[in-house]
């Protein structure tokens, strides 16, 4: 029996949305789980009839507003304190202070962007958390967001099924390539403005506000935390 044999069979698996559903989960809160790869996989097998598609970005959303959820309560209950151990300006504190920075700008649409940021999904949900954003907001914009990601990466993924119906192993790399090339260039969007911002060229923002912003964010009070 080939790899092709052994992923066909693994993929036809009952099991196998159990399996995406909790990689993605852990993925969430643990960011070393491949939640990812596993989700591209899927929609290139999918490609082949074999696992179900709606079944696979089912299983990839519930899972992420899972884990977005298990986050938030960290957040909750020990964000402030995993923050305090983090140095300002490391390499580890950047992205939660990119999170904080735009949370207060743009509100709970961080939690959407950062789907698609390497590193940036579980700093957002932590300190959405640990600011104490209001939580049926979270869980609205955790679900698109989650929605939006587990949609694009099984659907990446069953295109390049399509593509190497044949060959699906090298769909899988195909998938898994196009996916990292995104993220790659979302990142780098996200570091330019974020460049920008540190350098001062950006103009102020008043918390809660931005240009021709229409919905408010709510209000935090003395402590930083949402009212």
């Amino acid at each position: 029996m080939d790899a092709v044999e052994i992923a066909q069979n693994v993929m036809g698996s009952p099991w196998l949305y159990l399996a995406i559903y909790v990689f993605v989960a852990i993925d969430g809160f643990f960011p070393t789980i491949p939640g990812e790869a596993l989700v591209v996989t899927s929609g290139v097998f999918a490609a082949s009839g074999q696992p179900e598609l709606p079944l696979v970005v089912l299983a990839a959303a519930a899972g992420g507003l899972t884990g977005d959820h298990v986050s938030y309560g960290i957040g909750r209950l020990a964000g402030s304190r995993l923050l305090d151990r983090m140095r300002p300006g490391t390499r580890k504190r950047k992205p939660f202070d990119w999170a904080a920075r735009t949370l207060r700008q743009r509100g709970g649409s961080v939690l959407i962007v950062c789907r698609f940021v390497p590193g940036c999904r579980t700093a957002a949900t932590l300190t959405t958390g640990s600011v104490r954003f209001p939580l049926p907001s979270f869980a609205g914009f955790s679900s698109v967001g989650g929605l939006c990601w587990a949609s694009y990466f099984t659907v990446v993924g069953y295109l390049g099924g399509i593509t190497f119906r044949e060959h699906p192993l090298l769909g899988v790399v195909l998938g898994i390539a196009l996916a990292v090339l995104v993220a790659g260039t979302v990142e780098g969007i996200r570091s330019m403005r974020q460049r920008r911002v540190e350098a001062g060229d950006d103009s102020p923002v008043g918390e809660g506000e931005t240009a021709g912003r229409t919905t408010p964010v709510p209000a935090r009070g003395s402590t930083g935390t949402y009212q």
